[in-house]
């Protein structure tokens, strides 16, 4: 008789991991990313200075063009980047009422890993690990780690 380890069946299934090298992939998923990153962009009344500098850097002239017309291939990175933001509107969503959702970033914070700062602040200095961190932290509040 031998023994084979596994994991116990469950009716809970790990998510499928999005393989982002995948060029079909980016392709399906950029468009709505992007109209998704816009739509975050006016709920949280950002200046199109942070939301381009949320974006990776973009220039002026790429960002009027993407907003204008979303329907384009991402890079890796800045798909990244829109899976996090919109990561942390759901959650933010989830645990507060719409205004305080939709203002959250921009005020000031007093727990520790913002140092006081506004969670857009952080985000804007600290980049795609800011982000990640910011995401993180709003996942646990609301239990989902």
């Amino acid at each position: 008789m031998s023994l084979a380890y596994a994991y116990p069946k469950s009716r809970f299934e790990p998510a499928t991991l999005v393989d982002l090298n995948s060029r079909a992939e980016r392709e399906r998923l950029s468009q709505s990313a992007l109209k998704g990153f816009f739509k975050l962009a006016a709920a949280w009344s950002l200046r199109d200075d942070d939301a381009r500098e949320l974006l990776g850097g973009l220039s002026s002239s790429a960002f009027y063009d993407w907003k204008k017309n979303p329907d384009r291939l991402l890079e890796v990175d800045r798909i990244t980047r829109i899976s996090y933001l919109l990561g942390i509107y759901k959650s933010l969503h989830i645990l507060y009422g719409d205004k305080l959702a939709d203002e959250w970033v921009q005020l000031p914070n007093t727990n520790p890993v913002f140092a006081g700062r506004t969670p857009l602040a952080f985000m804007l200095g600290g980049g795609l690990l800011a982000m990640q961190s910011v995401r993180r932290l709003l996942d646990a509040r609301r239990g989902g780690l």
